[in-house]
Formats: C-alpha cells, sequence, structure tokens
C-alpha cells in the first residue's frame, strides 16, 4: 500500500507543475524582450551605418537633398506608420526602411507604408516621395524584387553604405 498515490498527492504535483509552467512562461517572455531589444539595437546599428551618407547617395543621383529625419512616424484616423529615415528637399522626400536583413516582405511592408504616407503628412502631399529599402544584408532576390518595384536598394560595400541600383534607375514616385 505505500506505492499509492493519493488524490492530494496529484493535486500537489499538477500545482507544483503548474507553478513551473508559469515560470517557464515568465522566462520565455523576458528572453523575447531581450532578443527584441537586441533587433532593435542591430537595426539602430544598421542605420548608424546607412544614415551618414544618405544625403551625398542621392545628391550623386539628381536629388539635391538636404535634410535627414529620424523615426518619422504617427497615428491618424486609424492610419499608423513609422518611416526610419526621411530624406527631403523642397520638392522631393526619399522614405528609407531599414533592416538587418532585407526580405520581399520587407519591400511589400514599406509598399504599404508609402501608399500612405501623404494621408498620414499631408505637408508632404505636393511633394515627389520616393521609396528606399536598406540592410546589412540584402539577398540578390530580395534586391531585384525592390528594385524592380521602382525603390533605391542600399547596401553596404568596403567600408560604405552605396546605392546598389544601376546608373539608368528610374525610382517610382508615390
Amino acid at each position: 500500500m505505500e506505492n499509492q498515490v493519493t488524490f492530494e498527492d496529484i493535486k500537489e504535483r499538477m500545482a507544483e507543475t503548474d507553478r513551473q509552467m508559469r515560470e517557464t512562461d515568465r522566462k520565455i517572455a523576458e528572453l523575447g524582450k531581450q532578443i527584441g531589444g537586441l533587433g532593435n539595437r542591430l537595426g539602430e546599428f544598421v542605420e548608424g551605418v546607412v544614415r551618414p551618407g544618405l544625403v551625398r547617395m542621392f545628391r550623386e543621383r539628381g536629388l539635391d537633398v538636404h535634410r535627414t529625419l529620424h523615426d518619422v512616424g504617427g497615428n491618424k484616423n486609424g492610419i499608423a506608420l513609422q518611416v526610419d529615415i526621411l530624406v527631403a528637399n523642397d520638392a522631393d522626400a526619399v522614405a528609407v526602411e531599414v533592416k538587418s536583413k532585407l526580405s520581399a516582405a520587407d519591400v511589400d511592408e514599406h509598399i504599404e507604408r508609402l501608399g500612405k504616407f501623404k494621408i498620414l503628412f499631408p505637408e508632404f502631399a505636393s511633394k515627389r516621395l520616393l521609396g528606399a529599402v536598406a540592410g546589412m544584408v540584402i539577398p540578390d532576390d530580395a534586391a531585384t524584387y525592390a528594385e524592380a518595384q521602382g525603390m533605391f536598394v542600399i547596401g553596404q560595400r568596403g567600408n560604405d553604405a552605396c546605392l546598389f541600383n544601376s546608373a539608368d534607375f528610374r525610382p517610382r514616385a508615390w
């Protein structure tokens, strides 16, 4: 009879299992926050690499931009968006999405963002809005797709960020 398990034993074991599961869930949530923070830091690093050369890059392509804005975002009438970097002059604005590793899905999300941008920011309604994507890692298929969608593609070559688009590339305006 000493090997019998009582109802109280089962309840105690279930309670301990529940406690352990809650602790595991808490640790997983904490780890998720830490990983998310690391991802944000990596994104900030990539932005830091890309941002300093943007004005030069676009001026070399005939866009006489002179202003760079960081983390442009807002929420109005149910439309919310955030642009990593906005480079502008009196006639043009280039919304740049920065990723550590660029994908076609990132390009699609940025296209959607560009379509809503002037609704949320009417002060840019009279400007020609162009799109650009930048990344530390840019697979060939993502770069080809972004360019086919009319976006500038910015990556790193050596120690510098540069435009990957061909010299005859013509960007799409949103």
